[in-house]
């Protein structure tokens, strides 16, 4: 079954210069005030260190507090002292979501950019309450919340079924954010039409790539042929608005809810355990803490070498911490390195490694593992230390 490679794009919802934010339905122009580039960026991530004997056997007992950068005085960010007036007061852990469910109303980026999206839901999962706020591209978001235009950004990372989302991996690098919590949406896909209209009836199906390709064994067996649009709610509100009657969509039953569709088929995945991972980032670090499961994601970069990797990965198994993720992206400045063998010339790849691993910074055994990783790694930084997800749609 041929696919078409035509686009259908939503309109522009951009969050640089000026721009177009939609306020729940409607949507309003405005002018993004223009921060200097040299203000004060908050990177200091405070954890917990026992007093005595740095020994690893796990003890959760909290005695003294001192700075992560402590452990990387050569970290490459700016620093800004806890006793500074310019430093905000970071979240603790103990107000997640609590702070939020309590009625505060917070600006969330999410992306892309209409109504009915899934990436709404998890934001919406995330921060109850909250005024969600569309974004067209990944990079938008992250710019928002560096200019101060919204409070927090949540954007998925990887699903059970499509793999990593690599480009939010890159700009979590590119950008100063800290990761300050996580979400996992259980994700539910529905063949959506117009009313009056039959499965028998439709030739063509709009949705995502990812979601139609997630669908493609039913889809297959319909004969319906598949075209690409930016997102799923995207499909919904361009079927429902032109009024199409040989065109349905992929998206989700909140999609037909808001854009007045009919739910001809629910739950149409090829694979029912599909699960997309959001992160929720912010501009300063929440405190870590030892009161529920916390799970780190760090960052960090390796001299080549026989057995480097494994050294780097042992770090974590000698403490009994657990690893939950681990990705390799390509090291964008310096892509290749000349081998140190001058005989044979060659050249290899140079890699960051993601890792998220089952732990708070709260913990001596992760402060001590990273310290460990610190004495050989060329690159090492802390993306976040967040309270884990356990609830599930």
């Amino acid at each position: 079954m041929a696919t078409a490679t035509s686009n259908i794009r939503s309109p522009s919802i951009i969050l640089f210069g000026k721009g177009t934010v939609p306020y729940q339905r409607t949507a309003a122009p405005f002018q993004i005030p223009q921060f200097p580039l040299n203000r004060p960026r908050f990177t200091a991530l405070f954890a917990s260190l026992h007093d005595g004997n740095n020994n690893d056997d796990g003890s959760n007992k909290v005695t003294k507090a001192v700075g992560l950068e402590e452990l990387f005085e050569d970290s490459p960010y700016d620093v800004v002292s806890k006793d500074s007036p310019f430093h905000p007061r970071p979240l603790s852990s103990t107000q997640l979501p609590n702070s939020v469910s309590a009625g505060s109303r917070l600006r969330v980026a999410y992306q892309v950019g209409v109504r009915g999206a899934y990436s709404e839901a998890a934001a919406e999962k995330a921060y109850p309450n909250c005024e969600a706020v569309p974004c067209d591209q990944f990079d938008a978001a992250f710019e928002a919340v560096e200019k101060w235009i919204v409070d927090r950004a949540v954007l998925p990372i990887e699903n059970s079924l499509g793999g990593s989302i690599h480009r939010n991996y890159d700009l979590l690098l590119r950008h100063s954010l800290h990761i300050v919590g996580e979400v996992k949406l259980a994700v539910r896909h529905c063949l959506l039409a117009n009313h009056g209209v039959r499965v028998e009836d439709l030739q063509r199906v709009l949705s995502h790539p990812q979601a139609l390709a997630q669908c493609e064994n039913t889809l297959t067996k319909l004969g319906l042929s598949r075209e690409a649009t930016d997102d799923t709610a995207l499909a919904a509100k361009y079927v429902a608005f032109n009024k199409l009657k040989d065109t349905g969509a992929v998206a989700s039953s909140s999609a037909a809810k808001i854009y007045g569709l009919n739910i001809l088929a629910e739950d149409v995945q090829d694979d029912c355990d599909n699960v997309t991972r959001f992160l929720m980032l912010a501009r300063e670090p929440i405190i870590p803490g030892v009161e529920k499961p916390f799970k780190t994601s760090i960052v960090f970069s390796l001299e080549e070498g026989p057995g480097v990797l494994f050294k780097a990965l042992a770090v974590f198994a000698l403490r009994q911490i657990n690893l939950t993720k681990i990705e390799s992206r390509p090291l964008r400045n310096q892509p290749l390195r000349a081998s140190d063998d001058s005989n044979n010339g060659s050249k290899y790849f140079d890699y960051l490694f993601y890792v998220d691993f089952e732990a708070s910074m709260a913990e001596e055994r992760a402060q001590n593992a990273l310290r460990h990783l610190k004495e050989f790694a060329t690159f090492l930084r802390v993306l976040g230390s967040y309270p884990v997800d356990t609830t599930m749609l």
